[in-house]
């Protein structure tokens, strides 16, 4: 199967595209890569997931939260794109956890995401190379937020 028919059999429903929240492009293409700015949790009714993990969310809220993310970016994508079948590969995924200073399981949080993308573009194409850090906040108090690279086909 196709990217596009991957994640159309998964049967996730999409939040709509982000607008921007200050002075970026959402979605840029260079060349034959694709970026994505930073994504944050938004739902299918266009509201946020707000909180910050270790104080308000728990680790499987935070995950699905960064699979929300995910979700997002994939939305921007297809706005911008039509279909994934034209992204050869995720190149590079860098997730921001918003999270109390001792917690320390970023990269769980963001495999939200990361398993996501591998579910729609396949072991070898979906999975990139990757950042997970901790932040001290987040813009509206978002618990993940999530920026990618592609390379088109």
């Amino acid at each position: 199967m196709n990217p596009q028919q991957n994640f159309e059999n998964l049967n996730l429903e999409l939040p709509p595209p982000p607008q921007p929240m200050g002075v970026y492009k959402p979605f840029l293409i260079v060349g034959n890569m694709a970026y994505v700015s930073g994504h944050g949790t938004f739902r299918t009714d266009g509201t946020l997931i707000k909180g910050r993990i270790g104080q308000d969310l728990n680790i499987e809220q935070g995950k699905l939260a960064a699979k929300q993310v995910g979700l997002s970016i994939i939305s921007t994508l297809l706005d911008n794109l039509e279909s994934l079948d034209r992204i050869e590969r995720v190149v590079k995924v860098l997730g921001m956890v918003n999270c109390t200073p001792e917690f320390g399981k970023h990269p769980y949080i963001i495999n939200g995401c990361s398993e996501l993308f591998r579910n729609i573009w396949g072991q070898e194409h979906g999975v990139g190379v990757r950042s997970a850090v901790g932040m001290g906040s987040l813009p509206d108090n978002i618990p993940v937020e999530i920026e990618a690279q592609f390379l088109l086909k």
